[in-house]
């Protein structure tokens, strides 16, 4: 499966906002005003083409894979393995796989590219590539074979998930840092700014992660095509999430961004079908100061801001009540009137976007 730049439809469509607008405005003379919730309701009308966006089914993935620039010193001491991670998400010893089941959100754990074995679950999906990826900075993380793989099986993935939203979070260690570097490089960004720093980090430490990933820079400053560029420094789980990110907007899906990785695998989308954006909002599980600069890229913030610091993920399953409730704004809040269309009556109906 192919996806281009003409599958997938930007959001923009005047007269569908303004009658979005005017509903809502007329569910303010009884619920008063509801804040940022109502621009969000209007996004999700937009999203699905309708008056009345709804929700069915809708998913987490979790993608996860360890990245070879970690052999380098980069990376928390001592931090659980990407393994161990993904173990502890499918037991639910971690509060994201808890928060998903009581929202509802069907939670699968996707192995891109794990270095160690990972057991067998019913919630796990093996699609490794490779066991990890190589250092960016002694050469290319990945292949392109390797990464147009990780994209296809992505958009393999999106293709079989039920439902009309997906969110979507990456994991494993190093993942953070080759994050950094596919922003950095696409967006033409400060490096030292998307990294983790603070009182947490020590000033040596800062220094040595400055090293090792401008030397990947250097080795690899002729990467400019984005695919070429997540190739050079990204993981299996950015890729991974490109293709489902792509396909999730060509099928006019929410898709739910939070953290790094998933911000670095949506400026990759982006740069293969802008569009996309217009199909994304976005979350946080982190509250350093490098994913304020990621979530600056796209001109974004994120819908909930608790100052966490937890598994990416975790703040999607927190903010899906806020999307459920926008959408309910449009489509369970009464108006003592008929229900009436879906789209105001000089919008055509669109057909197979499953929504209307």
């Amino acid at each position: 499966m192919s996806v281009n730049r003409s599958l997938i439809t930007p959001t923009s469509n005047p007269l569908l906002e303004q009658a979005l607008r005017e509903k809502l405005l007329r569910r303010s003379e009884t619920t008063g005003s509801l804040g940022e919730l109502e621009p969000l309701a209007v996004r999700l009308g937009l999203i699905q083409n309708t008056l009345k966006p709804r929700f069915r089914a809708p998913q987490i993935v979790i993608f996860a894979a360890d990245h070879g620039i970690a052999v380098d010193g980069v990376g928390v001491p001592g931090r659980t393995s990407t393994a161990r991670l993904v173990q502890n998400l499918m037991t639910s010893q971690l509060p994201v796989s808890v928060f998903a089941r009581i929202q509802g959100l069907e939670l699968t754990v996707v192995d891109c590219g794990v270095s160690e074995p990972v057991a067998p679950h019913a919630r796990l999906l093996a699609r490794k590539i490779a066991h990890g990826t190589r250092s960016a900075r002694a050469t290319s993380a990945m292949s392109l074979d390797q990464a147009h793989a990780a994209i296809r099986a992505g958009m393999e993935i999106a293709d079989s998930l039920t439902g009309n939203a997906v969110a979507c979070a990456g994991i494993g260690v190093g993942s953070h840092e080759s994050a950094a570097l596919v922003l950095s490089r696409l967006a033409d960004g400060n490096l030292r700014d998307l990294l983790i720093s603070g009182p947490q980090m020590r000033q040596e430490d800062l220094a040595h992660l400055l090293v090792v990933l401008q030397g990947a820079q250097g080795r690899h400053k002729d990467a400019t095509d984005p695919v070429e560029v997540l190739a050079a420094f990204g993981g299996f789980e950015m890729a991974m999430m490109v293709g489902v990110m792509l396909v999730a907007g060509s099928k006019r899906h929410l898709v739910v961004v939070d953290g790094m990785p998933a911000c670095a695998a949506l400026m990759v989308a982006s740069r293969i079908a802008p569009a996309v954006t217009d199909y994304c909002v976005y979350c946080r599980s982190h509250n350093h100061q490098g994913l304020d600069q990621a979530l600056a890229l796209f001109q974004a913030s994120a819908l909930l801001e608790l100052g966490m610091e937890s598994t990416d993920g975790t703040g999607a399953t927190l903010a899906w009540p806020l999307i459920r409730s926008a959408a309910a704004l449009l489509t369970e809040v009464a108006e003592g009137e008929d229900p009436g269309p879906t789209l105001p009556t000089q919008i055509p109906t669109l057909t197979g976007t499953g929504t209307l």
